[in-house]
């Protein structure tokens, strides 16, 4: 087992080859959890509304696609079909199992399950087991890893020092992936990252056991995203609204450089952030950020270079909370859709 120590580098600029800025391609990934009336509300969607998106989906021409083929495909630098969607489920509930499986499988939809092996292993109660995992994979799902026990990844135990931390979280990765392999026969060395929760040196563990990350800080993909921690649309709660949810099915991906902090960690409750908006179809004057549904504070650094600067003035409570900058598509009725993730893990 390697042990890593991930260092933190002061990274100002992210090169992009040309090729890579002259690709306009473009997808989408959402993340599930319960399909289901009686599950928590936060992480829920009921099985109407999660057929009111398949329906949607099939009748609106998106290319609801395999999620390794999406990714393939943009680490690549080549071209998405358009209006591509990537279907994602987290934890393994039995109703993934029971409501949407079935449902998926009537609409010829392929998608992801990112499983908690420790659960299942242990046969706890409203988790599918692995026979049912089996025949889901038999049948074209793609099984990947969300560590064994759903820890918080950036908590740390008593004492231990950061090279403990990060050796802990490495074992505990290839473990699940084992474990899915074992079962399955699958190791895509894809990581959705429990609660959407990292920072740089998770993502450089992740990179030196050459896995892709998956986050939840909303947003659209493109061949310029950061393949160690890849946005998903979260569609439960208020979210599962097909209404607001269509503009986000539809977004596309900003080309856009995080240029300070790198981490999403902050011990602050407004932290401020530097972007870099390189060329697209869109206008820098329409781009908007916002939080909670508020205008956030825009300061252009250097307009003509794309560097902005926000400076929030309210505070943010919870342990995370996110900005969103978007802005709309020159000549479509779609907008770009970015989102910067904080976390403050006490």
């Amino acid at each position: 087992m390697r042990a890593f120590l991930g260092i933190v580098s002061l990274i100002f600029f992210v090169n992009v080859t040309d090729a890579a800025n002259d690709i306009d391609s473009h997808g989408v990934i959402l993340a599930y959890h319960h399909v289901s009336t009686d599950t928590p509300p936060s992480t829920s969607i009921s099985p109407e509304d999660f057929e009111k998106h398949l329906h949607y989906l099939k009748e609106n021409d998106f290319n609801v696609i395999a999620l390794n083929q999406m990714i393939e495909t943009l680490k690549a630098g080549e071209k998405l079909p358009n209006k591509a969607v990537a279907i994602t489920f987290d934890d393994g509930y039995i109703s993934i199992y029971d409501t949407a499986f079935p449902m998926l499988q009537s609409y010829g939809f392929p998608f992801t399950l990112f499983l908690s092996t420790g659960p299942i292993d242990r046969q706890q109660q409203n988790f599918i087991n692995w026979e049912q995992i089996k025949e889901m994979s038999s049948a074209g799902v793609i099984i990947a890893n969300h560590m064994v026990e759903h820890p918080y990844m950036l908590d740390r135990g008593q004492d231990e020092s950061d090279v403990e931390w990060i050796n802990r979280l490495e074992k505990e990765l290839l473990k699940a992936e084992l474990r899915i392999e074992q079962q399955t026969g699958q190791s895509h060395r894809y990581l959705a990252y429990p609660f959407g929760e990292f920072n740089t040196e998770i993502k450089n563990m992740l990179e030196a056991n050459d896995f892709i990350g998956l986050a939840q800080n909303s947003g659209a993909v493109g061949v310029n995203s950061d393949f160690l921690a890849l946005p998903r649309f979260p569609l439960a709660s208020i979210y599962a609204n097909l209404e607001t949810a269509k503009i986000k099915l539809d977004s596309k991906a900003f080309n856009v450089d995080l240029i300070q902090p790198l981490s999403p960690v902050t011990q602050d409750r407004n932290p401020s952030v530097t972007l870099k908006f390189n060329d697209g179809n869109y206008n820098l004057s329409q781009i908007g950020c916002f939080a909670n549904s508020r205008p956030l504070p825009m300061t252009w650094i250097d307009k003509s270079q794309g560097l902005l600067k926000i400076e929030p003035n309210d505070s943010y409570s919870g342990r995370r909370w996110r900005y969103l900058c978007t802005a709309p598509v020159t000549g479509e009725n779609r907008f770009y859709w970015y989102s910067v993730q904080w976390i403050k893990p006490d």
